[in-house]
């Protein structure tokens, strides 16, 4: 009985330490947050060279909503209920010091044959012959299994030599402890396939969460550059 009553005693103060140091990590701040071009190939690429961070995602996963809500502009990223929407490379420049880059989604069924292969050939432009692009951020939603959409894309990246990330979006969606065990079922697909685990961020555009996980995570690479 005692140590069992020490036992939850010294969770509560675990528990309260990783909050009170979660308080005090300071955030990075998106001062600015500005639309630089678009393109299709890099040679179009904005000429200011920065350090580029991208994100992608299959169509739908929320990505532009999740870009918006980084930034702390709801118009920043084109949005829309309709997949597919981002066909080109979108480059926002943060705070003058990088380059946020919107990838187009993959996976998007009801595009033509034509239409998918042209995205896909931005895509692997960008992934191709970016220099300047310094982490990829892989968007999974978390609310169900792993695709053969995702687990294949994510498979190529992790044979590449491109640094990544993985970013649970609509972390909100679900109950909490459904939420913990349907990412971890995620997670455990994604170590799989890939025989080591990629850091993992969880999100929620809706409430910010994850937000400023995120923002300090590439203020973490940035600094190591």
């Amino acid at each position: 009985m005692i140590i069992t009553l020490l036992s939850f005693k010294f969770t509560k103060f675990v528990v309260y330490l990783q909050q009170f140091f979660n308080r005090s990590l300071p955030v990075m701040k998106i001062q600015e947050a500005k639309f630089a071009g678009s393109s299709t190939i890099v040679e179009q690429k904005p000429k200011e060279i920065l350090p580029e961070f991208a994100f992608i995602g299959r169509s739908n996963v929320g990505k532009s909503s999740l870009i918006n809500c980084l930034c702390g502009n709801s118009r920043l990223a084109m949005t829309s209920s309709k997949p597919g929407k981002t066909r080109l490379v979108n480059h926002f420049r943060i705070n003058g010091q990088w380059y946020l880059v919107d990838l187009p989604g993959y996976g998007y069924a009801k595009a033509s044959q034509n239409d998918r292969q042209k995205i896909e050939d931005v895509i692997r432009n960008y992934l191709n012959f970016s220099r300047e692009l310094k982490h990829l951020f892989i968007l999974i939603d978390s609310r169900h299994d792993l695709t053969g959409t995702d687990a294949d894309f994510i498979r190529e990246i992790g044979t590449s030599d491109i640094p990544f990330s993985i970013i649970f979006t609509k972390a909100d969606k679900m109950g909490p402890v459904a939420g913990a065990k349907q990412m971890e079922k995620c997670k455990r697909s994604i170590a799989d396939r890939l025989q080591f685990q990629p850091h993992c961020l969880a999100s929620s555009s809706e409430t910010g969460m994850g937000r400023e996980d995120i923002l300090n995570y590439i203020d973490k690479l940035l600094s190591e550059l």
